[in-house]
């Protein structure tokens, strides 16, 4: 069964979203994730900043 999340502060860099939610845990999860078609790119990071990177330096193979 797939987790439910409710992302916010949701921001668009170029193709790929950046959004925190809370893990399992109450943890604070930081996820970038392309929107691309055919594009299976996202991370999950502990910090914000590592995410808006990933985002700014993230190049779609599509």
């Amino acid at each position: 069964m797939p987790a439910y999340r409710r992302f916010r502060d949701v921001i668009r860099i170029g193709p790929v979203q950046v959004a925190t939610s809370y893990d399992g845990r109450g943890r604070d999860k930081h996820t970038a994730a392309c929107t691309a078609p055919d594009c299976d790119f996202s991370v999950e990071y502990l910090k914000r900043s590592a995410a808006e990177l990933a985002a700014r330096t993230h190049r779609c193979k599509a």
